[in-house]
């Protein structure tokens, strides 16, 4: 289909922009100097489950939606558990999203979203790697 996005090579921007956003999501304390890395990074999952609720309404199925919420809900757990807990939970929660973002992609369970799962995965792993990198040398990002 022309203008397919998740046609064949048609993976290759939303992969190259996943590397991008991935980067920026990593570096985002940086313009939220005034709290705490792992909250820059909570409020950063939280709105990442978010964007798939809107994904599950635009779909319509009843099934859809409970399961993307019932997902959300664990993820948005996780990030305010992270808040005070240890930032090793946010690599947990993005690298647990990327491979929901995987198994989306796969299945095609949410409707009209080819392009979105494969994005997000890279952004998920791009983001989780630097700041597990960040972690493991006692760097603080926003500082």
């Amino acid at each position: 289909m022309p203008g397919d996005v998740a046609g064949a090579g048609g993976l290759r921007a939303p992969v190259l922009w996943g590397v991008v956003v991935g980067c920026l999501q990593a570096a985002a304390p940086l313009g939220f100097f005034w709290l705490e890395d792992t909250t820059v990074y909570a409020l950063s999952l939280i709105l990442i489950a978010a964007v798939y609720i809107g994904f599950a309404v635009a779909d319509g199925r009843r099934t859809v939606l409970a399961v993307e919420i019932a997902v959300a809900s664990a993820f948005v757990v996780t990030a305010a558990v992270a808040v005070s807990g240890p930032g090793w939970l946010i690599v947990a929660g993005l690298v647990g999203h990327g491979v929901k973002d995987l198994w989306q992609h796969r299945t095609g369970f949410v409707a009209n979203t080819r392009w979105w799962p494969p994005f997000c995965a890279v952004v998920d792993v791009v983001a989780a790697g630097l700041i597990a990198i960040a972690l493991a040398a006692d760097l603080r990002v926003g500082w």
